[in-house]
Formats: C-alpha cells, sequence, structure tokens
C-alpha cells in the first residue's frame, strides 16, 4: 500500500498554501466578521486555477486528479482562508460544474464549465428543500414538459451560493409515480423568468459564504437542459453528494491543521504558574488528541479521493465512513483548539474561535452524521456479517 504523494503534487500544495496564506488569509477576519461573500478572494482563486481545478484543459481547467483536488482544499484552509469561502468553492467547482462536466452535453460543458473554472459565473446545486433534507427522494419540486420546455414549481432551501449563483443544477420531479426514478436533473440559468432568489440566510458559521432559498414559479427551462435523460436526477444527485462527503472534506482537514499549528505557537507563548503552558501535560495531550484526529482524517479522505481516481464509481460506504468521522471528531479537536487558548479561544480575534464555529457544520450539511451511520449499518447488515 503506498501513502506517498508525488514530488509533483508535493510542490504544488506547497505553492498553493503560500498563496493562501498571502491572498486569502488576510481576507478572512473580515470576510466572517462581515458576514459577506468576498469577491476578491474569489478572483484570486479563479486566477491561480483552483476554481476549475479537476476540469480538463480543453473547458479552461487545470486538468488535477482528484487526490490534487485534496491537497488543494486542505492547503487552502491551513494557510488560514474563510470557510465559507471553502464552502462556496466546493458548491461550485464539484456539486455544480462537475455534475455539468460528467452528465451534460458537449453543448452544455462549451456553454457553462469555461465560465465556471474562470470564475465569471458562481455555480449552485438545489437538492434541499424545506421538507427534503436527508430524505433527498422526497424533493418536491416539480417540472413539468410542455412542448420544448420544462416548467418548475417549488422551492430550495440552504443552497450554498445560491443567492449570488448564475447557473445551477436543480433537482426536481418529473414522474411523482415512480418515486425516486421519477427526479430529473436541470441546468438553470439565473436570468429565467419564473426564478427568484428568497430570504438570505445567516448562519453560525462559514459566514461568508452565502446560502439561501431558491423559489421557481413556472419557470421554463428549455428541454435540451435536462441532464442526461428523465428519471436519472436521483442516480445524478447521489454521485455528486458524493464530492460533499469526500473531497469538500479536504478543506476540514486544512482547518484543523491550520488549528493546530495555532495552539502549538499559542501554548509555547502562553505562560502561567511561571512557565509556558506547553509544559503541561494536559494541553500536551489535547494537542496529541488533535494530531490523531487530523492523521485519521487524513487517511480516510484520501482513500476516497484515491478511490474516485481509479475509477471506482460511487463509493457510498466509504464517503459516508469519512463524512462521520470528519463531522463528528472535527468538532472534538476544534474544541480543544478552544480549551487550549482558555478563554482567548472565546474571543473573536483568535481564529479558533472562528474555526470552532465554522466546524459545526460538519456533521449537519453534505448529510448529518445520523444518515452517515445508517448508511454504513446498512452495509454491514448487506455484507451478512460484521465488518
Amino acid at each position: 500500500m503506498e501513502f506517498s504523494f508525488t514530488d509533483e503534487q508535493k510542490v504544488f500544495k506547497d505553492q498553493v498554501l503560500k498563496f493562501s496564506q498571502k491572498e486569502l488569509a488576510p481576507l478572512a477576519e473580515e470576510a466572517d466578521w462581515e458576514a459577506e461573500f468576498c469577491w476578491e478572494a474569489w478572483r484570486k482563486m479563479g486566477a491561480f486555477g483552483l476554481l476549475g481545478i479537476t476540469y480538463p484543459e480543453a473547458y479552461g481547467g487545470s486538468g488535477a486528479d482528484v487526490v490534487t483536488a485534496c491537497l488543494a482544499g486542505e492547503a487552502v484552509a491551513q494557510g488560514g482562508a474563510e470557510g465559507g469561502l471553502c464552502l462556496a468553492w466546493g458548491a461550485h467547482t464539484y456539486l455544480c460544474g462537475d455534475t455539468i462536466l460528467r452528465h451534460g452535453t458537449e453543448a452544455h460543458k462549451k456553454k457553462y464549465v469555461p465560465k465556471l473554472a474562470s470564475g465569471e459565473w458562481v455555480g449552485a446545486l438545489g437538492l434541499t428543500e424545506p421538507g427534503a433534507g436527508s430524505d433527498a427522494a422526497s424533493v418536491r419540486t416539480t417540472a413539468v414538459r410542455k412542448g420544448d420546455y420544462y416548467y418548475l414549481n417549488g422551492t430550495k432551501m440552504f443552497i450554498t451560493n445560491g443567492p449570488i449563483a448564475d447557473v445551477m443544477v436543480i433537482i426536481a420531479v418529473t414522474d411523482k409515480g415512480k418515486k425516486a426514478a421519477g427526479i430529473s436533473a436541470f441546468i438553470v440559468e439565473k436570468n429565467y423568468p419564473g426564478f427568484s432568489v428568497g430570504r438570505e440566510l445567516k448562519k453560525m458559521g462559514v459566514r461568508a459564504s452565502t446560502t439561501g432559498e431558491l423559489i421557481f414559479d413556472d419557470c421554463p427551462v428549455p428541454v435540451e437542459n435536462i441532464l442526461r435523460r428523465e428519471g436519472e436526477g436521483f442516480l445524478i444527485a447521489l454521485g455528486t453528494v458524493e464530492w460533499d462527503r469526500s473531497t469538500l472534506l479536504a478543506p476540514s482537514l486544512g482547518g484543523l491543521e491550520y488549528a493546530l499549528e495555532a495552539c502549538v505557537a499559542y501554548a509555547k507563548e502562553r505562560r502561567q504558574f511561571d512557565r509556558p503552558i506547553a509544559s503541561f501535560q494536559a494541553i500536551q495531550h489535547k494537542l496529541a488528541d488533535m494530531k490523531v484526529i487530523i492523521e485519521a482524517m487524513r487517511l480516510l479522505i484520501y482513500r476516497v479521493a484515491w478511490l474516485k481516481d481509479q475509477g471506482k464509481g460511487i463509493n457510498p460506504v466509504e464517503a459516508a465512513v469519512a463524512k462521520l468521522y470528519v463531522g463528528e471528531l472535527g468538532m472534538k479537536a476544534a474544541h480543544e483548539a478552544v480549551q487550549i487558548h482558555g478563554g482567548y479561544g472565546f474571543m473573536h480575534e483568535y481564529p479558533v474561535e472562528r474555526l470552532y464555529r465554522d466546524t459545526r457544520l460538519g456533521s449537519i450539511g453534505g448529510g448529518t452524521s445520523e444518515i452517515m451511520r445508517l448508511i454504513i449499518a446498512r452495509s454491514i447488515f448487506a455484507a451478512g456479517k460484521p465488518i
């Protein structure tokens, strides 16, 4: 078994890390404090080639594999970038752009992917609804075909990038009687009549990412904007959310590495009882626990990335294991980071406070921990014996 990265990947990660430290980290505190999307950071990421990192060069991308994309996500967060920026990046590049790239026609790819790769357009995925979150098959947004158009009606909720998106992949029901087999996926542009953005939602963490409600009121979508065929939307959605449970976890790993570095520096500097708190066993144990969590996260995340690079298709169990661990244990590591800082860790001026709030989303977004446990448990019973 090989656990190393190529020399080229190591150099690339170092380049991204330095880019993040220099260009993105200085913008993080204000973006979080103001809870506003940072267009300056976004443009810089586009110019660096990160927004289309896995897209083929023919469509304006960098042509990187999934493991390399994970390294980039890890490095951006490790460099100190704001968590909402990383979340917006994931929803844009993977949930929207990659879905169009994998399931769209050549015309779709030429029209949308280069604009997403450059950052000229912002992308989003519209799956979750007010009454359909963990139960993705229960979406109620409908798409009824009339001539050359499908007319969409319904509401999407908690959509990352929704308020600023130029193009969206929308999951809707085309045949209620077929349940999951009656769900389809469509490409929708923001200027289509009948589409509007509802309220923008204010969040506990990842505050610089815009999150909102999308409303469709007899919104006409050209027939040619369906992805693949009618009834294939649910399978498309399953493959798409796996990005949420694998590659999109890499910034969580990088964020905790950033926190660990901050904790080590603080523990060496902070003195109590006439000596640095780093000399106390209690602090050393917290740092050790954080390190163990980080290394386990690394193995789980990169295993799924490797599987995707090997063309293994959808890997729901491996992705669920990674997502569950990162969501649950990542919060424990973030808790320890704040605890090491004591009262200062509760203050906004210290980045571990922001990281703690950002990390809380890990066990909710992209599939709750409860759903991840359900997927894992089902796989155990399906195998007929414990793993």
